[in-house]
């Protein structure tokens, strides 16, 4: 490589992240024309063909494409959201959009701020490797598509979800690669075999769900007795907290644990429905007393229909002195595969109770079902062939993502989607998690040139 990519990786994610495009769900956030036309004039070059969409006031999303040699080839779409989401600023040790360098204790460069890792990373990278492959004149066999997007952070209804809907032809493609792979996992259960890195190949399903408690509207100053609609939703929520379903293991549960390394009596428990929670629960505490992020978190989130409670609003003009009559709960839902909407009904019923459900105002924010992509294609191949260039000894572990992302949209397009980077072997899958819409979000700088070098080796060696 001529030039220094993962230096212009570096460059470039410091400016997207400087540029707060933070989306907290409405429709006038988001602001995400600020990176969009950042990256659009970065990518632009000879022969690339641009198009270019704003459904909504600044919020913008374009495609960057580079045409194949030959129509009838497999098209390759490289996506990368361009939206992140809200901070609070008292819990980051640095500016979260300050996009600064900093040294950590144990010697290593990385790249702060919001968006970082959720995944201005692998969007920063995949815009130097497009512009990369233009300046060295590479013509692909099918085309290659850059598709920068708006909106992912709150569902898409003004990014790939609209495009999708609108214009489908501008994004369909054959294979994607998007968000969320590259981690290093462990060794096979006993240490024999070789290290396992990460390909997110699943994702569970998002059903969003808006509960609407109804109450009585009275004086504050006489509670005794009242039907306060905002107790009422509390009750609701320790309900909904401490509701524990069933663990339901998917087809890639097996490899998931196996990438973490456990001994051989933890990976047995952890794939026996009888002795799963008990070990989730006693591995939870025990990394929280010392002080450590836990797989434990991940590992239930990827086995479990979850419940987060995670909005609650007055509806009206709230006032102290006002028993509120109306509130509205918004519930983050993550199913397993299979699950569909009756089913999510049940699992409310179940938490709540029939009394209490019925008498809640239920709609319908998202209702997206998991989604999965086979591993038998030559994109899965090329990735196996680009993550063996920096580590001869690993091989690609197929992972099912606790999140949702745009992925599902294109699989529902019938492409085969893969959230993939590579991430160094210092960010452990815990640590991982823990930065997602978390404080101190921050990549190192290692990550990010072992990222940019994978896109650059997968797309020459697929499109090539």
């Amino acid at each position: 490589m001529a030039r220094d990519l993962a230096g212009d990786t570096v460059a470039l994610l410091q400016t997207l992240i400087r540029n707060e495009c933070v989306n907290d769900g409405t429709p006038e956030s988001g602001h995400e024309t600020r990176n969009a036309d950042v990256l659009q004039s970065y990518v632009e070059g000879p022969g690339v063909e641009i198009e270019r969409w704003e459904p909504a006031p600044d919020r913008a999303s374009f495609v960057a494409r580079l045409p194949g040699r030959d129509p009838n080839a497999p098209k390759l779409l490289i996506m990368g959201h361009t939206d992140v989401v809200p901070v609070t600023p008292s819990g980051w040790r640095e500016d979260p959009f300050g996009g600064e360098i900093i040294r950590s204790t144990e010697g290593h460069d990385e790249v702060w701020g919001r968006g970082a890792v959720d995944m201005l990373c692998e969007t920063a990278a995949q815009a130097v490797v497009f512009k990369s492959l233009v300046e060295r004149g590479f013509r692909p066999t099918g085309d290659l598509i850059y598709f920068a997007v708006a909106d992912e952070e709150a569902g898409s209804t003004y990014g790939a979800r609209w495009v999708a809907d609108h214009h489908p032809d501008a994004i369909r493609a054959d294979y994607v690669l998007t968000e969320s792979g590259g981690i290093h996992g462990g060794e096979p259960a006993g240490g024999h075999g070789p290290h396992t890195i990460g390909v997110t190949v699943a994702e569970k399903g998002v059903a969003w769900r808006r509960l609407r408690v109804h109450g009585t509207p009275g004086h504050g100053s006489m509670p005794y007795g009242s039907d306060n609609a905002l107790i009422k939703a509390a009750a609701v929520v320790k309900a909904l907290a401490d509701y524990r379903p069933d663990p339901r293991f998917h087809e890639l549960w097996r490899a998931k644990v196996e990438s973490f390394g456990f001994s051989v009596d933890d990976t047995a428990a952890l794939l026996d429905h009888r002795t799963l929670d008990d070990w989730l629960d006693a591995r939870l505490a025990a990394d929280r007393a010392a002080g450590r992020p836990s797989p434990a978190v991940h590992l239930h989130a990827c086995s479990h229909t979850t419940f987060s409670p995670n909005v609650v609003r007055t509806v009206g003009r709230p006032k102290t002195n006002v028993i509120p009559d109306v509130v509205d709960l918004d519930i983050d839902i993550r199913t397993m595969p299979g699950e569909d909407t009756a089913e999510v009904e049940a699992h409310l019923r179940a938490a709540l109770g029939d009394e209490v459900f019925n008498s809640l105002g239920v709609e319908i924010l998202i209702d997206d079902p998991a989604s999965t992509s086979r591993i038998d294609t030559p994109l899965w191949d090329s990735l196996q062939r680009a993550i063996n260039a920096p580590f001869p000894d690993a091989h690609l572990s197929p992972s099912f993502a606790a999140g949702f992302t745009d992925a599902r949209i294109f699989r529902e397009l019938g492409a085969v989607a893969y959230g993939a980077g590579l991430k160094s072997p210092i960010l452990d899958a815990a640590e991982f998690a823990r930065r997602f819409h978390g404080h101190n979000e921050r990549i190192d700088v290692e990550s990010l040139r072992l990222t940019t070098e994978l896109f650059d080796r997968v797309i020459t060696d697929l499109l090539g």
